[in-house]
């Protein structure tokens, strides 16, 4: 092995955050300052959010890659997202940099999500860039949180090398990057130059044959499958041949017919590619996240990219409602079966499996957001299906249930830390830490099951009337903790289908909370509101009201509803109890009982009262 070289004219940086610190703004202005925009030009805000779902929410779902040139180097970028359920991408975007810009609110400091990428990038080895963004906010407290960013460190046994990293100060809206929080800042040259300075070059064995991993897949109407990662060793041209080195070593023969690396947003094509580059490879067909494209003569295959196992299941079905097919383009289950299969060639962090049922399919991921995009995306597409009720996934060792355990952070005012503590008790969960900063606000932390937490953001919320925040990470399996019950009210069910009519809403609305409007139709089994009391009631929705008696001009003839705030895909599945399944459509987001039939729901629960008394 010949001695290890490093390759100057690259940066290959992940930044990494919670969501909401800024990421995606300050990559904007990186943008702006590299010359790569020019002043002139029009361009949306967080321009690396390219997907609808990212635009709407504010998020980053998928990693994506970019490139900015600084004094004649190339910095490729790699913006992750700050949400530990999409900790997939996480991942296998680590697995292309050198090095990380570790970006944390100068009010909020370091939350849940940040532990979870930054103790990946510490795994990684990755040279880290501390960057404490939003100092001119009122609330910053900057010196506070480099004493909390220090903390985290050594509480996650950071080397000493990696205790002493880098420091900047940023306004990412504005621009600017300063070496102290009161300074008067300009630019972002003083992050540039720090990532030049900082960050090492990739590394590579000049001796050694064509290695690349395969971090990311795409695909092109023109080139088919095109396989994203970075180069390890060696160079590469177009119509070279080379071969792809599967997970079980099977080797697959392929001819590059095209070669493109990243020029801010946009590809440009390569005639050749250099070591340390993350490059974009086509005339490839069957390649997975993880396989190494390497040289025919010397094949050497690169560890693989290696992700946290699932912690949350859904059941995904063919939609049998009497509404189903009505409103979307793909119904039928082997098309569904198709895109569940191919969203696990993307996402390293999906698992499908098939189930006993026919018709269904078991769907695994690291949590209910991350399971709930891909239910809004595939809608979006033109799919329609039901979904059932989130599960957790046990684990048995040495005879004893296991199952996965949440870090909970919340952040509320003062009085309400009663009903937060006794809601989260309730739900298993044990106080770890609580932190009063004395300006009415209390900082709790909690470890509680992942089950537990299912159902409880939108009953946070209304507890803290809509002022508390609340953060989650996954925090490893423990011991079961015992049975807890996920809702304690009922649901109201339609015994009949039709379109509901005001005047039995009207009579409904003291039972519970109306999910549906007038007008709107209903069938048997449809789930139309919340019952007050624990157990399920069946109801007429699509009841008028009796014209056989003489009324006065005038009377009775208005009904006042009280307003119905429409419920989103994220509160039916946390709301559906394990009978009960989500129905979804690109217009449409129902919730039902998975028997419809009152009659065989009835049968069904005297059969298994009798099973128990015998």
């Amino acid at each position: 092995m010949s001695k290890l070289q490093t390759n100057e004219r690259l940066r290959n940086i992940a930044i990494i955050a919670h969501v909401d610190h800024g990421k995606t703004t300050l990559v904007d202005a990186m943008f702006r300052q590299s010359g790569l925009i020019k002043d002139h030009q029009e361009i949306d805000e967080r321009l690396m959010d390219t997907m609808e779902l990212e635009k709407e929410r504010g998020i980053t779902i998928a990693a994506k890659n970019c490139s900015v040139v600084w004094k004649g180097v190339r910095i490729n970028i790699i913006d992750t997202p700050g949400h530990a359920d999409f900790g997939g991408e996480v991942e296998r975007a680590l697995s292309m940099a050198d090095g990380a810009i570790l970006l944390v609110d100068a009010s909020e400091g370091p939350l849940p999500q940040t532990r979870f990428v930054l103790k990946k990038a510490l795994e990684s080895g990755l040279k880290i860039i501390v960057v404490i963004n939003k100092v001119d906010r009122r609330d910053a407290r900057p010196e506070e949180v480099l004493d909390e960013i220090y903390d985290l460190l050594i509480d996650m046994e950071a080397t000493d090398e990696q205790l002493e990293f880098p420091l900047l100060y940023a306004v990412g809206r504005e621009g600017i990057a300063m070496q102290a929080p009161d300074e008067a800042g300009r630019d972002l040259h003083l992050l540039f130059d720090s990532v030049l300075e900082m960050i090492p070059g990739p590394s590579y064995d000049p001796g050694a044959p064509f290695q690349m991993l395969v971090s990311d897949l795409g695909y092109s109407d023109y080139l088919g499958r095109l396989a994203v990662g970075k180069i390890f060793n060696g160079t590469a041209r177009s119509k070279d041949s080379l071969v792809c080195m599967g997970e079980n070593g099977g080797h697959l023969p392929l001819k590059v017919s095209k070669l493109q690396v990243y020029e801010g947003m946009q590809l440009k094509d390569a005639p050749e590619v250099q070591t340390g580059d993350i490059v974009v490879l086509a005339g490839i067909e069957d390649v997975k996240i993880g396989d190494t494209i390497c040289n025919q003569l010397n094949p050497q295959a690169l560890p693989r990219i290696r992700v946290d196992e699932p912690t949350v299941s859904m059941t995904f079905y063919f939609n049998d409602s009497p509404l189903g097919g009505r409103e979307g383009k793909y119904i039928q289950f082997s098309r569904i079966r198709e895109r569940l299969l191919k969203e696990t060639l993307v996402n390293v962090a999906i698992e499908v499996e098939r189930t006993e049922e026919q018709d269904s399919l078991l769907v695994m991921g690291r949590g209910e957001f991350q399971l709930a995009i891909l239910i809004e995306t595939m809608r979006r597409e033109g799919f329609e299906f039901c979904v059932g009720r989130p599960e957790v996934i046990y684990r048995y060792e040495n005879g004893e249930k296991l199952e996965p355990i949440e870090r909970l952070m919340v952040d509320c005012e003062e009085r309400f830390l009663g009903v937060v503590t006794e809601k989260l008790s309730l739900r298993k969960g044990k106080m770890i830490n609580l932190v009063n900063n004395g300006k009415g606000r209390v900082r709790i932390e909690f470890s509680l099951p992942a089950r537990t937490l299912i159902g409880y953001r939108d009953e946070f919320l209304t507890d803290t009337r809509g002022t508390g925040i609340m953060h989650s990470l996954f925090d490893g399996y423990g011991q079961y903790r015992g049975d807890c019950p996920s809702r304690f009210t009922g649901s109201l069910v339609a015994d009949r289908s039709g379109n509901a009519v005001a005047y039995a809403l009207f009579n409904l609305e003291p039972r519970g909370r109306l999910f549906v409007v007038p007008g709107a139709p209903v069938y048997e089994g449809m789930i139309i509101g919340e019952h007050n009391r624990g157990q399920d009631l069946n109801v007429n929705p699509c009841k008028e009201k009796k014209l056989t008696n003489m009324r006065a001009s005038g009377k009775d003839d208005n009904v006042m509803l009280s307003p119905i705030k429409p419920i989103t895909l994220e509160q039916t599945i946390s709301f559906i109890r394990d009978d009960e399944l989500v129905e979804v459509t690109p217009r449409s987001v129902r919730m039902r009982k998975a028997v419809l039939s009152a009659q065989k729901r009835y049968s069904g629960r005297g059969a298994k009262t009798k099973g128990k008394t015998n």
